[in-house]
């Protein structure tokens, strides 16, 4: 799997978002300085968080963005899905669409298992915990073997 820079930076900015105990707006410049990313891009990944209905926009003298749910209850696949679509496809389907003749069939019982993996650990990140910087255990467990962090 790729992480997009699209995702990285959605993920980013509501980090920060989350952040401000004051649950005040932020503006998409202060974010972008932020978090370093360039303010079209940006722009246009707020534009898809809120379409998502994950932040809101507000106007004004104290204008700019802040969550549009609670962050506890957004998850690192809602994220993702809003910016970048579906967590895996294969050549723009999804892996239960995709068909396959007798001999390599077995290959989407691959990228459904890949899916339900990412799924086991995207869906259980709050932007609240990547906020708090407090993973759930059955995440981190995953971190604590030396084979984790390897390249290969």
């Amino acid at each position: 799997m790729r992480v997009s820079a699209k995702s990285d930076y959605a993920l980013r900015a509501l980090i920060e978002m989350a952040s401000r105990v004051d649950g005040r707006a932020v503006s998409a410049e202060e974010l972008g300085r932020l978090q370093e990313i360039p303010h079209g891009f940006l722009q246009a990944i707020l534009a898809d968080l809120r379409r998502a209905g994950i932040v809101m926009s507000q106007r004004g003298q104290s204008g700019g963005w802040r969550m549009g749910r609670p962050a506890v209850e957004v998850s690192v696949a809602d994220v993702i899905r809003a910016v970048d679509g579906p967590l895996v496809s294969v050549y723009g389907l999804r892996p239960e669409a995709v068909s396959y003749n007798e001999s390599a069939e077995v290959l989407q019982h691959v990228w459904i298992a890949a899916r339900r993996s990412l799924r086991d650990v995207f869906e259980q990140v709050s932007i609240q915990q990547l906020a708090d910087q407090k993973l759930p255990k059955a995440v981190t467990s995953r971190t604590a073997d030396e084979d984790a962090w390897q390249p290969h």
